[in-house]
């Protein structure tokens, strides 16, 4: 198993970061790391989504975990493995959000995530944290 771990205190209320995680088909206007998503049908357990990151293939994934406000959890299968992901929020007061994601990669591909894709997918997640907090102001400005 390979592991990827991203932590990031983001400025916002937790609703309001949530709102934005949780609004697949919009992740491409903020996130560095999306070129496109989706999700067919509603934010819950079960519902199946599908994402391709800039430069990398896209990929169907089910909505594995849900508790709103608080954490969501995808799933999809790899060759041989499968990838999970966990996205957690946590209020801390103040207006500020520990957001903190897992991604657990399993099976044959876990030398090419360790050597290829991981690194990509560190650098982004930081990027990501930072569009996040940038999207949340914008929309309480809005």
């Amino acid at each position: 198993m390979y592991v990827i771990t991203s932590s990031r205190v983001v400025r916002g209320d937790v609703a309001a970061i949530w709102a934005v995680s949780a609004d697949v088909a919009r992740w491409p206007e903020w996130d560095p790391h999306e070129q496109d998503a989706r999700l067919d049908g509603p934010f819950a357990v079960g519902a199946r989504g599908w994402s391709k990151p800039r430069g990398g293939p896209g990929a169907d994934w089910t909505l594995i975990e849900v508790e709103h406000g608080r954490a969501w959890g995808s799933a999809c299968a790899l060759p041989g493995g499968g990838l999970r992901g966990r996205s957690t929020f946590e209020a801390l007061g103040g207006d500020r959000v520990r957001c903190t994601r897992r991604i657990e990669v399993t099976g044959p591909l876990v030398p090419l995530f360790r050597l290829w894709f991981g690194p990509r997918i560190r650098r982004d997640l930081d990027r990501t944290w930072i569009a996040l907090e940038a999207e949340v102001a914008r929309r309480a400005a809005v």
